[in-house]
């Protein structure tokens, strides 16, 4: 099988090759000559995988550096200019790559957000979001629901001593735990939440954005693909196959060229 004549090829070159790991949470991982390979990966992906760690292994002889920086394009194809069809690459190689359910997710917190804000103008026309509102602030001052501009579910401890009193308000709760509140002043609290949560979303899609968009695995994620479908990858990407093509055969990605007749002919 392809998969152990790939094996044997990487342990041939000094390389730890472990199948039998959970790779540190991914599907594959490479670090010091050590590739990992996930046990818990479906049998259709531990070739791609195992190219695409493959490949972080040649990066790293081109770049010493690249586990620490990521790397650079121009290293790895002699220019900057080709990060556009990268992502491209990867977006169909990795359909977590386009972050489809944060998007999603961050769409629905949006409505909420703007329903919340209709509901408070309903009371206060000239409501702002990006005004401090003078008026809830003048309320919120007195009441233990200012707990919740800072957290949805928080306990708050009253009482001396000898004789503690714990209360438990959630942002689900408002109007139960605050009879007396203006539904204005609810919706504020809980559209605040709605930004929190927006924010923290945007957080989640850039970190993602950062790691596919590292020079070292838009590589790897092109050797992956061209394994899983040349054709379509250099219909998507032409300029950049050529290129990686035209260094493969004058030797410039090392072993690579060799790993290439041996998976990507069969």
């Amino acid at each position: 099988m392809i998969k152990h004549e790939l094996i044997q090829y990487f342990k041939s070159l000094g390389l730890t090759v472990h199948t039998t790991t959970k790779a540190r949470g991914h599907q594959g991982f490479f670090l010091k000559n050590r590739i990992d390979i996930s046990k818990n990966i479906s049998e259709n992906r531990i070739i791609p995988t195992l190219l695409h760690e493959f490949a972080h292994y040649i990066h790293s002889k081109i770049e010493p550096d690249m586990n620490k920086n990521g790397g650079t394009l121009t290293a790895l194809f002699g220019s900057e200019k080709y990060k556009d069809e990268l992502v491209k690459v990867t977006n169909f190689v990795d359909e977590n790559s386009l972050c489809v359910r944060l998007y999603e997710h961050k769409d629905r917190v949006k409505e909420k957000i703007k329903e919340h804000e209709a509901v408070i103008k309903q009371y206060y026309p000239k409501f702002q979001r990006s005004k401090k509102f003078k008026e809830f602030d003048k309320y919120i001052k007195k009441s233990n629901a200012r707990y919740l501009l800072k957290y949805d579910r928080v306990k708050v401890i009253e009482g001396g001593f000898w004789r503690k009193n714990i209360k438990l308000y959630t942002i689900d709760n408002i109007e139960t735990d605050f009879v007396d509140m203006p539904k204005a002043f609810a919706s504020y609290i809980r559209l605040k939440s709605y930004q929190k949560k927006q924010s923290r979303i945007s957080s989640r899609i850039n970190r993602y954005k950062k790691y596919y968009e590292k020079p070292c695995e838009l590589f790897a994620r092109l050797v992956e693909g061209i394994y899983l479908d040349r054709e379509w990858v250099e219909a998507i990407a032409p300029n950049v196959t050529k290129q990686f093509f035209d260094l493969l055969n004058d030797g410039y990605y090392l072993e690579l060229k060799d790993v290439i007749m041996l998976s990507y002919t069969r």
